[in-house]
């Protein structure tokens, strides 16, 4: 039985795509195009791949099968197609990256235009998603991630700044109605805008001083999705809502114009900045090695121009690493 590479490529940019029009997107090609070549590949298999509805596409049991079997073997066939990329003068293709919205929001507005400025054949794509990824079978060629939150056996590259903060504040007209905390604990009492991943899990706010932490599980009056509606809490906060609980990176130009206010500013937690991080079992594309050079040259700048003990903790905390979720 012959298939043809196009029909099974077409099957697995629709499954991960979750429909054709977004397929067609990703391919650059007609949805009609993808739709026909998907029903070439049934005929030819005798069975359905895909569940189709006006709405959405999902894969069959079948389907989801062939998927898990086709994902990694399509990706060694683009590897090797890319090694042709080493005979370019500069490297080209698609590179597919998965992060979370803060990475879109604090980290990626610094280097995405300057990066496809100075590698104009590259097509980059950006997916958001806070939950954990296997970045190989969803296609992907590498993500970003906090430490805590990288998969297991990746190599992975520091990206963006080295240290950030979680901050607490709250508008002046809630300040006003409400009163100011003094204390972390304070903060059971007063109206807070809470965040929940997609897990269902919701974190607790976290504070340190002086070797004390403490962990407080608020309530208030909005619950949004940690990432894809934290816009909606900020906005909330804003306009007087409550208390919000955020990265200071992301709240820092609303203290400039006052609009909002720093809260227990001496508890505030600090934590290791994201990594940019992708499989070392398999050949890297061309692409994501100019990301990371581009990155690595970055920071290289970034340490010449701090002190010479920032830059010995700098140039160790960007040396890439093998790292494994903790247990």
């Amino acid at each position: 039985m012959k298939t043809r590479f196009d029909e099974l490529s077409a099957f697995v940019t629709v499954a991960r795509a979750g429909g054709f029009r977004e397929g067609a997107k990703i391919a650059g090609q007609s949805a009609s195009g993808l739709s026909d070549a998907i029903r070439r590949l049934e005929r030819r298999l005798g069975v359905r791949l895909l569940h189709r509805t006006t709405r959405s596409v999902a894969p069959t049991e079948a389907g989801q099968r062939l998927l898990e079997r086709l994902t990694p073997a399509l990706a060694e066939v683009e590897s090797a197609l890319d090694v042709i990329n080493t005979y370019r003068d500069r490297p080209a293709g698609t590179l597919r990256l998965n992060v979370p919205v803060s990475a879109i929001r604090l980290i990626l507005p610094d280097i995405v235009p300057r990066f496809l400025t100075a590698y104009p054949d590259i097509r980059l794509e950006v997916i958001a998603e806070e939950r954990f990824v296997d970045i190989l079978s969803a296609g992907f060629d590498a993500g970003i991630r906090y430490e805590e939150r990288l998969e297991r056996d990746m190599i992975a590259v520091p990206i963006g700044p080295r240290v950030q903060r979680l901050a607490a504040a709250a508008a002046p007209a809630y300040l006003e109605r409400r009163g100011r905390p003094e204390h972390p604990r304070d903060l059971l009492a007063h109206e807070c805008l809470l965040g929940r991943f997609d897990s269902g899990t919701m974190p607790p706010w976290e504070f340190e001083r002086h070797g004390e932490t403490v962990r407080i599980e608020p309530s208030g009056p909005l619950l949004v999705s940690i990432g894809s509606a934290t816009e909606l809490a900020l906005t909330s906060a804003l306009q007087g809502l409550g208390i919000i609980y955020l990265f200071e990176d992301w709240l820092r130009p609303h203290f400039a114009r006052g609009a909002l206010v720093p809260l227990l500013e001496p508890w505030w937690p600090s934590f290791c900045g994201p990594f940019l991080y992708y499989s070392g079992r398999r050949l890297v594309p061309a692409p994501l090695r100019a990301l990371v050079d581009f990155i690595r040259r970055d920071a290289a700048a970034d340490a010449s121009r701090q002190t010479p003990r920032k830059r010995s903790l700098s140039v160790r905390d960007r040396t890439v690493t093998r790292r494994s979720m903790p247990s």
